[in-house]
């Protein structure tokens, strides 16, 4: 039995025959439209799209935008120079560095937006992928309805439901390597389409399949990997369930698809190979996570609870309220579609059950969203559920799998919903016309209220902007009087890493930044992020502490002893020191007394040279008082 026998002949002839030219014009249309939706959605943004970023809901930017704008920058200057960015470099988290490969450096967005961040900058270029992400996921959805049998309006709907989702508003607000989904849903068509035959017959078709899918798995490679890991997870779903429709046939198809993935293999280890050795081999390679794995997770009230990326949202100040309740972060919330919704997808499935796509699909949705819950106990109105009946527990601990935040998950979910939206809708349309000519239009009119008071809740809201944190007044005129050798490593205190990479960014500047907001190496080589207790010495933490509640101003802090100071600069060995507080400030005071007057002075911007671990070693003799 051929796999191609398990889809039903609608997939072949769903929806009218359209005509050549209205073709065309459609495939035109549509991706126009789907455009203009992001834009509208993320209007707040292109308002200024040079100086505003996306905000989960507030008008403060987020670190994560701030590291994402830091590598479009270091990729973009890369590109002027000649080359690709390297994957390995100490311009960020100076003297260690970073691993490129163990962040969120969007390395293919980065390099393929390199002109527009040399012309516009980096923001701008986010404000690119942003809009993209949104529009790309819609299209990339359509595409693959398509070709598995929607008509044209369903198709339509079903690209609209993934592409401008909750869950994908919510990753708009913060992250942009998960919003940017268009690849997931072409790598899971490209692997069905291999192993139910439906790549065409002929070697030739089979081999090309398969490098086409090994392109688009390395380029999600170098967007994001965890993406990429949650694909092949919802990839293995479809499959079981399809296997266990059809089992012989799925068996034939494996086999028959082994040249294909072969080539696959093949274009993603040609492509990745030295990125993933670097990652998991070179220098800075890490284990584990940064974050409490176990902590994520959806908890079962989110799919019921609308967030605020959706028109139907309640206030902030409650939301945030529920999620303080519920132990969960903001940017991190991707479950929530809505009773209506959840009514609908769940009865689609009873009522469409002997439809092939429509259950595979929907036992999917089901089983991801399951998993998006974690694996930790759940609580609901004072029902305790245990881990032990949550699948994720006993998927988590397994490699790979280990580093994945399982709520994120949801996001994929939404595109199994969307092709049961989209399938069911098909058939509902064609039960119409079974039914006398005078009841069609009655019918027809109460799927469209029905499909309305369902998605109604779930209608995205615009993406709520902030402004990007812009340099200081005079830190360029304070950098370019240090006179700086290129890549030159330099310190700003107070220290809020953040901050640093972004002006570094925005001004372009050639140089080095000391700490940052990122992940590297820790005790162990355990992943860990940067400027913590987990990659800074004890002193270095110390004089960090005591600077920033310098800054803060408050009545009974004091800066670190001169011994302390001198140490952890010998372990940092900045060529210069900045603090952007102004000499009269407390911090300014101290660093003068320590350093001496400033080599540079604008505005409240005042920097130092520092000559080297001689002077400083000198220096230290000196010192005297306690330790810090």
């Amino acid at each position: 039995m051929h796999l191609t026998s398990v889809l039903p002949r609608s997939v072949q002839t769903a929806g009218r025959p359209v005509t050549g030219r209205i073709r065309r014009w459609v495939r035109w249309l549509i991706p126009v439209c789907y455009l203009l939706i992001a834009f509208l959605l993320t209007w707040r943004v292109w308002a200024a799209p040079t100086l505003r970023a996306p905000t989960p809901g507030s008008t403060k930017v987020l670190p994560d935008v701030y590291l994402n704008v830091w590598f479009m920058h270091y990729a973009a200057n890369a590109v002027a120079h000649g080359h690709l960015p390297a994957l390995v470099t100490t311009a960020l988290n100076w003297p260690q560095g970073v691993n490129a490969m163990w962040n969120t450096s969007l390395l293919l967005p980065s390099v393929v937006l390199a002109p527009v961040t040399l012309i516009w900058g980096p923001v701008a270029s986010l404000a690119v992928l942003l809009t993209a992400g949104l529009a790309g996921s819609a299209l990339a959805m359509y595409v693959i309805l398509r070709r598995w049998g929607a008509s044209y309006p369903a198709a339509i709907a079903g690209g609209a439901v993934y592409g401008f989702s909750p869950a994908l508003m919510a990753a708009a607000g913060d992250h942009y390597h998960l919003e940017f989904a268009v690849l997931p849903p072409l790598i899971a068509d490209a692997v069905l389409r291999l192993v139910t035959g439906r790549a065409g017959p002929g070697l030739r078709r089979i081999l090309r399949t398969g490098g086409w899918l090994g392109l688009l798995v390395a380029a999600q490679v170098f967007i994001a990997e965890e993406m990429l890991v949650d694909t092949v997870l919802v990839i293995a779903v479809l499959l079981i369930f399809l296997a266990a429709s059809r089992p012989r046939a799925i068996l034939v198809g494996l086999r028959q698809a082994a040249a294909g993935l072969g080539v696959t293999a093949a274009v993603v280890l040609l492509l990745t190979g030295p990125a993933l050795w670097v990652q998991f081999h070179g220098p800075l390679a890490e284990t584990g996570s940064p974050w409490r794995i176990s902590q994520y997770g959806n908890r079962l009230q989110d799919f019921v609870t609308a967030s605020q990326s959706v028109l139907t949202h309640g206030t902030l100040r409650q939301f945030v309220s529920f999620l303080n309740i519920s132990h969960q972060r903001l940017v991190e919330y991707y479950a929530y579609l809505g009773w209506p919704l959840l009514i609908l997808l769940l009865s689609v499935i009873i009522v469409c059950w002997r439809d092939l796509r429509i259950r595979t699909a929907g036992l999917s949705w089901a089983l991801l969203e399951l998993f998006s819950v974690g694996g930790h106990t759940v609580r609901l109105h004072g029902l305790r559920i245990p881990a032990a009946v949550l699948p994720w527990h006993y998927l988590w601990h397994l490699p790979v799998l280990g580093q994945v935040l399982p709520n994120r998950l949801a996001i994929l979910a939404d595109g199994a919903a969307a092709a049961v939206l989209a399938f069911a809708a098909d058939r509902a349309w064609r039960w119409t016309l079974a039914r006398p000519a005078e009841q069609r239009l009655v019918l027809r009119c109460a799927l469209v209220a029905a499909a309305a008071i369902a998605i109604l809740p779930a209608l995205p809201k615009p993406v709520t902007a902030g402004l990007v944190s812009e340099p200081p007044a005079g830190w360029r005129d304070v950098i370019a009087g240090l006179r700086l050798r290129p890549d030159a490593s330099l310190l700003v205190l107070p220290v809020y890493g953040p901050s640093t990479m972004v002006w570094q960014a925005e001004a372009n500047e050639q140089v080095s930044v000391v700490g940052g907001y990122c992940i590297a190496p820790g005790t162990g080589r355990r992943a860990a992020e940067c400027d913590t207790h987990r990659t800074l010495s004890r002193t270095q933490q110390g004089v960090l502490i005591r600077l920033n509640l310098l800054g803060q101003g408050l009545p009974a802090s004091f800066g670190p002893s001169s011994r302390a100071f001198g140490e952890a600069l010998m372990r940092w060995r900045p060529a210069a020191i900045i603090t952007t507080r102004g000499g009269e400030s407390p911090v300014g005071r101290y660093l003068t007394s320590w350093l001496g007057r400033p080599t540079m002075e604008h505005d409240q911007v005042l920097g130092w040279r520092v000559p080297g671990n001689r002077w400083l070693m000198a220096h230290l003799e000196q010192a005297r008082g306690p330790d810090a």
